[in-house]
């Protein structure tokens, strides 16, 4: 099936804020052939995403940020996630270009290599936002301080951790948010052939 098999029958603009809430009316295909009846839907818009996990393969360390996140407001361990660097992408812009904006702007880190991971839905249930994925190289020698913009709101302090240290708090729950997981993840198992590639020059 397909997205000629959607129906969207009415649109309604519920909320328009940082996010944008639309409900719909809809019918879509069933597996069985037939179309379904009417069904209401709401969804939370925003725009894609680029996140990068930040690694330095000379030091073997990974720079992620910690700040934070109404969602986890009750969170007993408090509101302030470690993450990885991310940001929406604008439009005319690449999620290559974001990846490297987004590093600056709140980790005050050059991207001189980037290697893509996985891109998929954030939470498709809800929102058709997409997020890309990536691993870039940078150097962690001056990684430090708060970053962020401050019409924005941001407050974000940069952690610097050996590779194996933020393996460990993913593998253990301690990083629980979903885009470091997939990258942690992922640059747990093809850490050594990326770091020996960078290191080397090898294509």
């Amino acid at each position: 099936m397909s997205k000629k098999d959607v129906e969207i029958l009415d649109r309604e603009v519920c909320y328009q804020g940082f996010y944008r809430l639309e409900r719909l009316r809809l019918r879509h295909r069933l597996f069985a052939g037939d179309m379904s009846p009417p069904i209401v839907r709401e969804v939370i818009e925003k725009g894609d995403v680029a996140a990068v996990l930040l690694y330095d393969p000379g030091r073997d360390e990974v720079v992620m940020i910690e700040q934070f996140r109404i969602g986890a407001r009750d969170d007993p361990r408090g509101p302030w996630l470690l993450e990885i660097v991310a940001g929406l992408i604008e439009p005319g812009e690449t999620p290559e270009q974001v990846a490297r904006r987004e590093a600056m702007e709140e980790a005050g880190c050059t991207v001189t290599d980037l290697l893509p991971i996985s891109t998929f839905y954030t939470s498709p249930a809800k929102t058709s936002q997409r997020t890309h994925l990536y691993l870039g190289r940078v150097d962690s020698a001056s990684a430090g301080g708060i970053h962020g913009l401050p019409d924005e709101g941001e407050d974000i302090r940069v952690v610097c951790l050996a590779a194996e240290q933020a393996v460990k708090l993913a593998e253990e729950g301690r990083t629980d948010s979903t885009w470091p997981l997939l990258a942690l993840f992922w640059f747990a198992r093809h850490r050594d052939q990326v770091r020996d590639r960078w290191l080397t020059g090898a294509v």
